[in-house]
């Protein structure tokens, strides 16, 4: 976008000048005037006008066309999920063994949930009891003699209502009545996927 103004002899005059020099109103002196490019200077002695703003418009055109940008700057979840800590939750009611689970909530982009504190736990049990269910896969699993949770997260916060044997046992579940269980990861239960908001 250019920005024009008249020539500098013509700015630096009072009204009352330009009409005593010159017969015609100001406002047809300045509209014969010749238009000239205004470019201000910044403190390193640069141009910055019209090129500054040329680049601006095209860095918000480039945020307004990536989608991960707009999302990240608004930091929301898509329909049908609830945010949660700083992370979106979806409850699937679709029962599915724990690998089929898995594999859904990464179509998702997302995984099966982890738990990292009490109040996380407790909007989980909330989020499985509203969907009319009692137990919901989650993302911890039993791998060469200790539990991990699917997304890499440590496992620092733990809620075992009941353990049974880890290496016959290895997938991880909720309980909305206590804390949560392993099961055989072949059985059919509904689960919890998260993300986090940024990918949504």
């Amino acid at each position: 976008m250019f920005v024009y103004a008249a020539p500098a002899e013509v700015e630096e005059k009072s009204p009352e000048m330009l009409a005593g020099s010159n017969p015609q109103p100001v406002e047809e002196q300045m509209a014969a005037a010749p238009a000239e490019e205004v470019v201000s200077e910044d403190e390193n002695g640069g141009a910055d006008g019209a090129e500054k703003e040329s680049k601006m418009l095209q860095e918000e055109e480039d945020e307004e066309s990536d989608p991960a940008s707009r999302n990240a700057r608004f930091n929301f979840c898509p329909d049908g999920w609830f945010t949660h800590n700083y992370r979106c939750y979806i409850f699937v009611n679709s029962p599915m063994n724990w690998y089929s689970a898995k594999d859904h909530c990464n179509s998702l982009g997302a995984h099966l949930a982890s738990v990292s504190s009490p109040r996380e736990y407790s909007f989980l049990q909330q989020m499985t009891k509203t969907s009319s269910q009692s137990i919901a896969w989650l993302g911890g699993f039993y791998l060469q003699g200790r539990w991990l949770w699917i997304n890499n997260e440590g496992f620092y916060y733990t809620n075992w209502y009941s353990q049974s044997s880890s290496v016959s046992y290895p997938c991880m579940f909720l309980r909305t009545t206590y804390g949560w269980g392993n099961s055989q990861c072949t059985s059919a239960q509904r689960f919890i996927c998260s993300k986090s908001p940024f990918s949504c």
